[in-house]
C-alpha cells in the first residue's frame, strides 16, 4: 500500500491573505501532481515576531473562522488531505490561544485537530522567542487514519521531546509542521528528524517554513522526509518548494520485521 504526500515549505508574511493565495497555489500544483495529502508549515498564515502587536489578530475558534474555511474550500475543490501546519485557535482564557495543527478531509470536515504541547523558548542575546507569552500548552496527543495509514501529528519544538511519539504509539508516519529557527534547525533539524524516525521506525516528514521573512526573522528550511530507516528520501533548501515523496507500507513491514525494536521495548 502506498500514499503521495506533499510538503509545502514556504516563507510565510504577515498578510494571511497573501499567504492564504500562496498556499493555495501550492495545494492546486501539489494535486495537479497527484498528490493525496498536502502538509503546510507551521504559521503557515501568518508569521510575524514577537514585538508585532497584531500577531494574534488572525485567530480563530475550532471549526468557524475564514482561514479554515478557505482550507476546506480547497480541500474539496482539489480533492486532497490537508494537513494544516498550525493556525491559532481561540482558548477560554482572554490573550492566549492554541498553536493547532488541523487535518482536513477531502469532504470539508476537521477529522483531527492537535494543539502543540511543547512551547519553544529560546535567547542567544541576539534572538529571544517564548511562546507562553501567547500561547497555552496543549495536553493531548493527537494520531488519525488516512487512507489506511496511521499518522501522528505533532509541532515544531515536539520534536526534542521523545517521549511524545513514544506516546504515540506504533504509526506508520509522523508529520510536524514547523518553523524552526535558522540557528538550532542547522545544529539539530535533520538528526532529530532522523532520530525520530529510527526510534518510532516510521516515515517522519518534517514541514518547515525556509527562509528570511519580511520581519528579519529566519527560519531553517530543509523539509525532508525520512524513511523507517533513517534514510532521508527527499528533502528542500531555504526558500518556498514542494517536496513529493511516497510512503510505502511494506518498508515499514520490512524495518519492523528484520529488527523488531518496538516488540523489545521493556520500558514504557
Amino acid at each position: 500500500m502506498e500514499l503521495k504526500i506533499a510538503a509545502l515549505q514556504m516563507v510565510s508574511t504577515r498578510d494571511v491573505a497573501e499567504n492564504l493565495d500562496k498556499a493555495t497555489q501550492m495545494i492546486a500544483e501539489a494535486a495537479s501532481n497527484g498528490t493525496q495529502v498536502v502538509v503546510l508549515p507551521e504559521f503557515f498564515a501568518k508569521i510575524t515576531t514577537s514585538e508585532d502587536p497584531y500577531r494574534t489578530s488572525h485567530s480563530e475558534m475550532l471549526n468557524n473562522g475564514s482561514i479554515q474555511a478557505h482550507l476546506k474550500a480547497i480541500a474539496m475543490l482539489y480533492s486532497v488531505y490537508i494537513i494544516a501546519g498550525s493556525i491559532l485557535l481561540d482558548s477560554q482564557i482572554q490573550n492566549k490561544f492554541y498553536n493547532s495543527c488541523l487535518l482536513i478531509s477531502p469532504d470539508g470536515a476537521t477529522l483531527a485537530h492537535y494543539n502543540k504541547v511543547h512551547l519553544f523558548k529560546f535567547d542567544d542575546g541576539l534572538q529571544r522567542y517564548d511562546e507562553s507569552e501567547i500561547l497555552l500548552a496543549g495536553d493531548k496527543i493527537v494520531s488519525c487514519d488516512i487512507l489506511g495509514f496511521k499518522f501522528g501529528l505533532a509541532i515544531c519544538y515536539d520534536l526534542r521531546f521523545p517521549e511524545l511519539f513514544r506516546a504515540l504509539g506504533v504509526v506508520d508516519i509522523i508529520v510536524l509542521p514547523s518553523a524552526f529557527t535558522y540557528q538550532t534547525g542547522l545544529a539539530h533539524w535533520e538528526l532529530l528528524i532522523r532520530a525520530r524516525a529510527v526510534e518510532n521506525q516510521c516515515y517522519f516528514l518534517g514541514v518547515n517554513q525556509g527562509g528570511v521573512h519580511e520581519t528579519g526573522r529566519r527560519t531553517y528550511g530543509h523539509s525532508m522526509l525520512v524513511d523507517p530507516w533513517g534514510e532521508v528520501l527527499v528533502s528542500a533548501l531555504e526558500g518556498e518548494k514542494i517536496i513529493y515523496a511516497t510512503i510505502n507500507s511494506d518498508k515499514i513491514s520490512e524495518v519492523r520485521s528484520k529488527l523488531p525494536a518496538l516488540e523489545h521495548r521493556r520500558i514504557s
